[in-house]
């Protein structure tokens, strides 16, 4: 076969493959196996088409192909049908073989053959059911995120029961302050006035938290300066006025709770939730200073059953004799401390009745899975704080 170029034909005069001065005084290495019929092929199989690896074509030492010499390739569009062999791609085949064979494969550029069409994408498989999937099943995907669930919200999806108890340490810092209650109060309203302050305070911080309010300042501040209002109130106008020095501040804290609700910029849902938190703890706050207007062996039983009735429900009883040993062990306190005041029988009837608020503020500090914050703050106060009304009112009714 010479190596002349071919004539005639679309590309007369001119040789896609010609060979380079360098390259011409290497062999003619024989012809590949295959060509032929890659040559003589009348249609195209991208499954029977040979695929060579090889070094890549160095563009530096070449000179550029021309967009000519690419012209028996197939538009792209036209992948899908099978490929029709040019009618000059046969007398292409010796040429062919002589300047390119498994050696000069490696360093000429080979034309590309079309790529093979790409197989339709396979239907989506479907989603398993709910009781197929093991692990944990999530929402779907929002632009905003999902809030993080809190721990109230798994305890519950997980059927625990939302009641969780404070426990012995809560107990026995409660009984601390109600024996701080009980001591200091014979002495006098100034005396009295201290562990009273501890107690509006932790009252205020603590009910913010068993809302799931956190951090709350403002409205912890509002409600603690409301326990102070009244207590200057009760301080100045005396123990004879004590109910309208109560209620005063009472009404006055309700008003600027809403004022300061109204002035945030938080959605609806959470004012709403801000103001009845806030309403509450700055009553739960002002009426805790009944201790302060009540007569002071009144606030001497009745501290000392909370104290008791508190401790006696924190033992390791089954919960209906626990409550039954606290109302008894109330009664018995109010009836040992009465004696020792001058109430008589009547403290155990304060005692009984203290007892029960306590044991209501504690069930009410142990609800919807509190944590040890609201342990520590709540569980401690409210107890306490839930008894005062009953000891100011029965106080003076029986004395």
């Amino acid at each position: 076969m010479s190596d002349q170029p071919y004539q005639g034909g679309p590309y007369e005069g001119h040789d896609p493959y010609q060979q380079h001065p360098e390259q011409q005084q290497q062999p003619a290495p024989q012809a590949w196996p295959g060509h032929e019929q890659y040559g003589r092929q009348a249609g195209y199989d991208p499954q029977s088409t040979q695929q060579w690896q090889g070094q890549t074509w160095e563009t530096q030492t070449h000179a550029p192909v021309q967009a000519a010499e690419t012209a028996y390739l197939p538009p792209l569009q036209e992948q899908q049908q099978p490929y029709q062999q040019p009618q000059h791609a046969q007398p292409y085949a010796e040429p062919y073989a002589h300047s390119h064979g498994p050696q000069a494969q490696q360093q000429h550029y080979t034309p590309a053959a079309p790529t093979a069409p790409r197989p339709a994408p396979a239907p989506e498989a479907a989603a398993p059911e709910p009781s197929e999937v093991s692990g944990p099943a999530y929402g779907p995907a929002t632009l905003g995120g999902n809030a993080r669930i809190t721990d109230a919200q798994r305890a519950r999806l997980e059927g625990r029961s939302p009641i969780i108890d404070p426990g012995m340490q809560p107990a026995a810092l409660t009984a601390l302050l109600g024996l701080l209650l009980a001591v200091a109060a014979p002495v006098g309203s100034w005396a009295l006035l201290v562990p009273l302050v501890l107690l509006q305070a932790v009252t205020a911080a603590g009910w913010f938290r068993l809302n799931g309010m956190w951090p709350a300042r403002q409205g912890i501040a509002l409600a603690f300066a409301g326990g102070l209002a009244a207590d200057a109130a009760v301080l100045v106008a005396g123990r004879e006025h004590a109910p309208a020095a109560i209620l005063g501040p009472l009404g006055v804290w309700v008003l600027l709770s809403l004022v300061m609700q109204l002035r945030s910029h938080a959605s609806p849902d959470e004012r709403m939730y801000g103001l009845m938190a806030t309403v509450a703890s700055a009553a739960l706050a002002i009426l805790a200073t009944g201790y302060l207007g009540a007569d002071p062996d009144a606030v001497s039983v009745g501290a000392a059953a909370v104290a008791v009735a508190v401790l006696a429900r924190a033992l390791p009883l089954p919960t209906p004799a626990s409550v039954v040993v606290a109302l008894l062990a109330a009664a018995g306190a109010g009836i040992a401390v009465g004696g020792m005041t001058g109430l008589g029988a009547k403290g155990a009837v304060l005692g009984a009745a203290a007892g029960v608020c306590a044991l209501i503020g504690h069930r009410v500090a142990a609800y919807d899975y509190p944590s040890r914050f609201v342990h520590f703050t709540a569980g401690v106060a409210l107890p306490l704080s839930a008894a005062a009304p009953v000891v100011w009112i029965l106080g003076r009714t029986l004395g």
